[in-house]
């Protein structure tokens, strides 16, 4: 999050938003992507948005893999809780937002030019659907906790996803490069040669992290007959261990193993050699690629925490 100036030469508040599948991200803020939509008043009110009459606990419920995110109000909604905890965060309970958001690479964007001087970001359909989505309301009046917000809107700017993280250190990107970005519910994939992204070599799977947490419960259930709190498995997948016993432990790992394998034949299958090529992983899904990956750590190296 930072202070700009427009125009009009008014304070706008820029806040970068990652709206993930599984966790919604700010600069300082991380909360599931998970929207509650209530008629009345909900008993529990821990995190309660109250917005164009309609009360919606952020956080409940996991919200379910969608090719467009347009396609109901949830993506708002989480948009204003995001704005909120950012804006509470510095005391604030009012603000002249511009938001820059992140999409999957293929499916949004094409990306052109000769240097990363020169770099833009070409985007096509979606991109101008998901910033009139996300600019529906020139202003916005909302209850989050129970404290009162008034935002207005000055823009939005879409960028894609793990992209971000390449950016501003484009010219250490010297030969051929692979950067994926594992998240929640997709892989995105992006070959940068010699500083330069190549627009025709950017991918998207649907194979993150939600769906290893799906392998890993049915493995559970099979071998054990048991059913594993996706907190549990979340933790073993983000740390490699748990308190739990080791018989859990071993199905799990075991499982998260077998799904990073094939990671790694998903990125094979793009013409990944490690031979040839560096690989950067972004994304919540490194993790996975840290704890259970098998790979020469010379040759590839994680971005962020």
């Amino acid at each position: 999050m930072r202070m700009m100036k427009n125009n009009r030469n008014e304070t706008v508040m820029v806040i970068g938003i990652d709206h993930g599948y599984g966790n919604m991200k700010t600069a300082t803020r991380c909360f599931p992507s998970g929207v509650a939509r209530y008629d009345k008043e909900p008993i529990f009110q821990n995190n309660l948005l109250v917005y164009n009459g309609m009360y919606y606990q952020i956080g409940e419920e996991h919200k379910e893999f969608c090719a467009e995110k347009t396609q109901d109000e949830d993506y708002y909604v989480l948009t204003l809780a995001a704005i909120a905890r950012e804006l509470d965060g510095k005391g604030m309970n009012r603000a002249k937002v511009h938001i820059a958001a992140g999409l999957p690479l293929t499916w949004h964007f094409s990306v052109q030019g000769k240097a990363p001087v020169e770099l833009f970001i070409a985007v096509v359909t979606q991109k101008e659907d998901f910033q009139k989505y996300l600019l529906q309301n020139e202003s916005v009046d909302f209850i989050f906790r129970n404290k009162e917000y008034h935002v207005e809107f000055a823009g939005a700017d879409i960028y894609p996803q793990g992209f971000a993280a390449a950016f501003y250190r484009l010219q250490d990107f010297k030969g051929i490069n692979m950067l994926v970005d594992i998240g929640n519910g997709t892989m995105n994939i992006m070959y940068i040669n010699n500083s330069r992204p190549l627009e025709k070599k950017c991918f998207t799977e649907k194979y993150g992290t939600h769906q290893c947490v799906l392998t890993v419960r049915e493995s559970l259930l099979k071998e054990l007959g048991t059913v594993v709190d996706d907190l549990v498995i979340e933790q073993v997948i983000r740390t490699g261990t748990a308190d739990i016993g080791e018989k859990y432990l071993t199905v799990i790992r075991k499982a998260a193993r077998d799904y990073t394998k094939e990671i790694f034949h998903k990125l094979r299958e793009r013409e990944y050699n490690p031979e040839l090529m560096r690989l950067y992983v972004v994304g919540g899904g490194g993790c996975m690629i840290q704890n259970f990956g098998e790979y020469d750590k010379s040759r590839v190296r994680r971005i962020g925490k």
